[in-house]
């Protein structure tokens, strides 16, 4: 599977504008906090198959200090039903992504990325790109169909905490969700703006 299937294709309508979706997310800001999963040992993302579906991951950034800390609930929320209901262990593929990285990932064609830099909820520490555990290895091809009916629930799951999923982009990216967080949309003109102003002559 392309490495595209993994990163955001389109943003539009960057503003989650669904009032009870966002209530939901800042709704699991008052209750329970949950504490991210030790980090996978390195190997995990080094293994031949992971390599050959994704040859980028092994740089990816998967600090969960990195994000947004009520995204990171949210995300946690999602982790937790989906293994508490469904059976599935989940990981972080990647979380933050510094502009510098969405650049290169952007010069690679927009097979990879069709966004350039602050234009991808990565940056604002917005999304995460996620995948399945089992019998300790990573699972992410959707080839697989233990992993694509978990993909369906993982949409499902993500939607009913407010969040947004790839799977249903035109390009589908269904590892991906990002919470459309209020005023971002302005914040992403700005720095586009900004951009441009930079390069101008």
């Amino acid at each position: 599977m392309a490495w595209s299937r993994w990163h955001p294709q389109r943003l539009d309508g960057f503003d989650d504008t669904t009032v009870p979706a966002n209530a939901q997310v800042a709704q699991l800001l008052l209750g329970e906090h949950l504490v991210p999963p030790p980090p996978l040992p390195p190997d995990v993302f080094l293994a031949a198959d992971i390599v050959a579906e994704q040859p980028f991951l092994a740089t990816a950034d998967r600090r969960w200090e990195q994000m947004d800390p009520g995204f990171v609930q949210a995300v946690l929320q999602v982790f937790r039903v989906m293994k508490a209901q469904h059976g599935y262990d989940m990981a972080l593929l990647e979380g933050w992504r510094s502009p510098q990285r969405q650049v290169l990932l952007a010069a690679r064609g927009p097979a990879v990325t069709q966004v350039g830099p602050w234009q991808s909820y990565h940056q604002w520490g917005l999304a995460a790109d996620c995948a399945f555990l089992r019998d300790g290895r990573l699972l992410i091809s959707e080839r697989d169909p233990w992993a694509r009916q978990g993909y369906a629930l993982f949409g499902q799951v993500a939607e009913q905490m407010g969040l947004t999923w790839g799977g249903r982009w035109q390009m589908a990216d269904l590892g991906h969700i990002e919470w459309r967080k209020p005023g971002m949309q302005a914040a992403m003109r700005a720095r586009a703006d900004a951009g441009a102003n930079a390069s101008a002559p």
